[in-house]
């Protein structure tokens, strides 16, 4: 239930830019979310009818790899990767995050894809058996990986701020799902490569949420103050707006993995397990992917501090969302630096 609502809330602050984009991307999430809450709903009948419970500690106890079990498995992976915005259940999320007003698009993808994130995760490791998840896991990264690449080779293409940073999110993404096969990775008893590879993808999930939330509210603060987002319109942002570039630009740290940021903590640590675990693969993909996202964002970061054009016309911005968006991108860089306190949490 408080999935959908936060789906359908969702949605309704997409259409809130009032534009005909707007609304259409509205709808086209709409319809979509509406399509993975049906998958979901559908595999907790399945196995709601074969065990007779719904609560997670309980089903925990219960449940057994048998067809039914198996068919639910895959309509609640499939409901929640329509809702996480996964290569390549993805399409929804581009125009809805580049279209909505700035606070929602930072909202969106700081928050409500991560929702959905999260209850796969406790299916994965809190409900369901081993022998059940262990194999798909290796397809999940897979996935991830190949949503690092794609994402992150259509950022490279597009003409607007707003889309580069949400085609940055489908690539962002991709790296959440690497939690899955490291987690499994076989290993010595006791040995801390499960323990790390969870750190990793928290540490990411945290470093993403506060990095994007920054560049979208810093891309709303350069719509405002200079009437358009798109590449043209950055040029003298750095002279004109010091604080929205100042954010944009320590926001992209963490987004590009370079340290002392969040982001470079949670890619550091998962780059760590797949060597460990000899699933070197995985180091590929991760490296290739911090390679494009610098790419990406040196594309509008070197536009902030060329000269403005004469036709450029500048107007007030609200002084909020520029601030909002430094603060939240200081808060990237100090998760990197006070890495050792989260980290020993997670290791309880």
């Amino acid at each position: 239930v408080t999935l959908e609502v936060v789906s359908l809330s969702a949605v309704a602050l997409v259409a809130l830019s009032g534009t005909a984009t707007g609304v259409m991307a509205s709808l086209r999430y709409l319809m979509l979310a509406i399509l993975g809450s049906l998958f979901y709903l559908l595999g907790i009948g399945l196995l709601y009818a074969q065990y007779g419970v719904l609560d997670l500690d309980l089903l925990r106890d219960v449940v057994e790899v048998n067809p039914v079990t198996q068919a639910a498995y895959l309509c609640i992976v499939l409901g929640l990767l329509i809702k996480t915005a996964l290569f390549p259940l993805h399409i929804w999320l581009p125009p809805a995050h580049s279209s909505a007003p700035a606070p929602v698009s930072a909202a969106l993808s700081a928050l409500v894809i991560k929702g959905s994130f999260y209850i796969l995760l406790r299916f994965h490791f809190d409900v369901l058996p081993r022998e059940l998840v262990a194999g798909p896991a290796v397809w999940l990264g897979a996935l991830g990986m190949v949503a690092v690449l794609w994402g992150s080779l259509q950022a490279l293409r597009q003409p607007r701020l707003k889309l580069i940073i949400a085609y940055s999110t489908v690539a962002q993404v991709g790296y959440l799902f690497l939690l899955f096969p490291l987690c499994f990775a076989p290993g010595e008893p006791g040995a801390l490569w499960p323990t790390k590879a969870w750190a990793g993808g928290v540490f990411h999930a945290l470093s993403h949420a506060l990095a994007k939330a920054s560049l979208f509210l810093a891309a709303g603060a350069v719509l405002h103050a200079t009437g358009g987002d798109s590449l043209r319109h950055l040029r003298g942002v750095g002279e004109r707006r010091p604080v929205i570039a100042t954010a944009l630009a320590l926001a992209s740290i963490s987004i590009m993995g370079l340290p002392p940021s969040g982001g470079f903590v949670g890619k550091w640590l998962l780059l760590v397990v797949a060597l460990q675990s000899g699933q070197w693969w995985w180091v590929v993909g991760v490296l290739l992917g911090g390679l494009l996202a610098a790419a990406y964002s040196f594309r509008f970061l070197r536009l902030l501090f060329l000269p403005a054009t004469a036709e450029q016309v500048w107007h007030d911005e609200p002084p909020l969302l520029g601030r909002a968006a430094l603060l939240l991108a200081v808060l990237a860089l100090l998760l990197g630096l006070a890495a050792v306190i989260p980290f020993k949490l997670l290791s309880v």
